[in-house]
């Protein structure tokens, strides 16, 4: 019963954790590409492979830490243990992507806003 119960609570916490990295994944992805437009100044080509890099290192730096962080101190004994494990290891999860999500911004920022300030002015429309 206790491995079943490890077992089950290893396969919900991947199931979860990868569910969640991915929606944040593609989100982050579909959202990024105007701004990445903008800080390479129309550039598209530019901004869509450094839209792809970025989804690339995401998701790499995700399951890797969803993979370190997946074994448990103890095995659990009840199902609440298992819900309060899961909990905790998404929760985990979920605050590391929020983190990871706030630096790209930032330093996305930085470049958009340097890039902005170099940026020629533009022509008035006739």
């Amino acid at each position: 019963m206790n491995d079943t119960l490890t077992y089950l609570e290893y396969g919900i916490y991947l199931g979860l954790s990868l569910a969640v990295t991915l929606w944040v994944g593609r989100v982050l992805f579909r959202s990024g590409r105007p701004f990445l437009v903008d800080a390479f100044h129309g550039n598209e080509t530019m901004a869509d492979s450094v839209n792809n890099l970025l989804i690339i290192g995401f998701y790499l730096v995700n399951v890797g830490f969803m993979l370190l962080f997946l074994s448990s101190k103890e095995h659990p004994t009840t199902g609440i243990k298992v819900v309060e494990d899961v909990s905790k290891s998404v929760g985990v999860v979920i605050v590391v992507l929020g983190m990871m999500h706030f630096i790209n911004l930032a330093v996305l920022n930085s470049l958009r806003t340097g890039g902005i300030a170099t940026r020629p002015p533009e022509l008035p429309k006739r």
